[in-house]
């Protein structure tokens, strides 16, 4: 199985990590072209590219400047332990240990605005890009276009013919797959919570989710997503009732 998440917004360069291992990312050729791009924007132009705050505009700007390559563990970090988002608080990876990160990094990819597709131990430097940001790039209009055919190239050719791609991201992360080109079996679980009654998809717990089931994954070292219907984390349970064969629904 591979299981694809979204990254965060919110960056943590602070907290000690619990190994010293990293990896180089298959797409830095690729990132430092769309930093050529971000380079040339001004503050301004980032505020209205991002619809973001002028003081974040800033704060990305100087990224964006500061951004170079190598990449090293004096300017860079890990990618899995450097998001700090919801579905990270649920990962809570800074937890795991050796065997652990293992499977991490063999078993979870990381989609990008600016990396395309990460691996747990990639490093990254600190920026802000969404993957529905429209920047035009080398030829491509917009992030889509630039990243579509190649993050799903490289999916089909690390994944096995029979093995599983476990949807975890967001919609607006995962559309930059071309599925038409991975030719594999594609899972993605829903997560649902009772609201006055009924179940609704409340988006603050479903990203926590994801990342729990990711957690859930690694500690019991799934191999095949029947494994994944037993989990149980955070109150949650498998629905048969509510669910389909692509769409595993897990209720609380």
């Amino acid at each position: 199985m591979k299981f694809v998440l979204s990254p965060a917004k919110s960056l943590d360069f602070e907290t000690e990590l619990p190994t010293s291992q990293y990896t180089e990312s298959i797409f830095l050729k690729e990132a430092e072209v769309i930093n050529s791009a971000l380079r040339t924007k001004t503050p301004k132009d980032l505020q209205t590219l991002m619809s973001i705050s002028a003081n974040l505009a800033e704060l990305n700007w100087q990224r964006n400047q500061n951004w170079s390559l190598p990449f090293d563990e004096t300017n860079a970090r890990p990618a899995g332990f450097t998001f700090n988002g919801d579905v990270y608080a649920g990962l809570d990876a800074s937890t795991l240990d050796q065997d652990k990160i293992t499977y991490l990094q063999e078993n979870v990819r990381i989609l990008s605005g600016q990396y395309g597709l990460l691996k747990p131990l990639d490093l990254i430097q600190a920026y802000r890009l969404e993957m529905g940001t429209k920047l035009a790039v080398n030829g491509s209009t917009n992030l889509y276009e630039f990243w579509k055919s190649k993050i799903a190239d490289s999916l089909q050719k690390e994944m096995s013919k029979d093995e599983h791609l476990i949807n975890l991201a967001s919609t607006e992360y995962f559309k930059a797959i071309d599925t038409k080109v991975l030719d594999r079996k594609v899972i993605s679980p829903v997560f649902k919570d009772y609201k006055n009654g009924n179940l609704k998809i409340i988006s603050f717990y479903v990203k926590k989710a994801r990342g729990l089931m990711v957690r859930y994954a690694i500690d019991i070292k799934a191999q095949h997503p029947d494994e994944l219907l037993s989990f149980d984390y955070d109150g949650y349970a498998f629905s048969e009732e509510h669910s389909a064969p692509s769409t595993p629904t897990f209720i609380r």
